[in-house]
């Protein structure tokens, strides 16, 4: 099953655009699409805002469907929005993330713990489009921790 992923494209962003930032104005703080990433064991994604962000953090790196965000840019009648919209680091074909929640998996030779389900939030509505937080309940994406360290590399599949 998971020999089928796909990493289609991978983000980092230094600091926090919604996280925190309830009552608040967003940040400006753009996701930066890499060819590859480190991912540092119980730490994070060198170089994103998550990295080290506390110890045993549940959300050490998060993942995203590419099915999702087509669906979603389908219903929405989007086009040229990226999907660094959504915030998440990896975004990834051929897997139900959901299915990956309270698991292990390896993609590229990493292993990972999924946490919980990287719940849409309110921002999307404005990011996205209106309606965009009801529309990704239950497929906002996968929080995980990262086991294992090593380098994932877009356009590449798990193995």
């Amino acid at each position: 099953m998971l020999d089928q992923i796909t990493v289609h494209h991978i983000y980092v962003s230094d600091d926090h655009n919604y996280y925190g930032h309830h009552g608040k104005e967003p940040g400006n703080n753009p996701m930066i699409e890499l060819p590859k990433v480190e991912c540092e064991a119980g730490k994070g994604i060198i170089g994103d805002r998550f990295h080290n962000y506390k110890e045993d953090y549940k959300g050490q790196i998060t993942f995203f469907s590419l099915e999702v965000y087509e669906d979603i840019c389908k219903t929405f009648k989007l086009n040229n929005v990226s999907p660094s919209v959504f915030r998440r680091n990896i975004i990834l074909s051929g897997v139900n993330l959901n299915s990956l929640i309270n698991k292990k998996f390896t993609i590229q030779g990493i292993d990972f713990l999924g946490t919980q389900e990287a719940a849409p939030c309110y921002w999307m509505n404005g990011a996205v489009a209106e309606g965009a937080e009801d529309a990704m309940k239950g497929r906002g994406g996968l929080r995980a921790k990262i086991l294992t360290s090593g380098h994932l590399h877009a356009n590449s599949s798990a193995k």
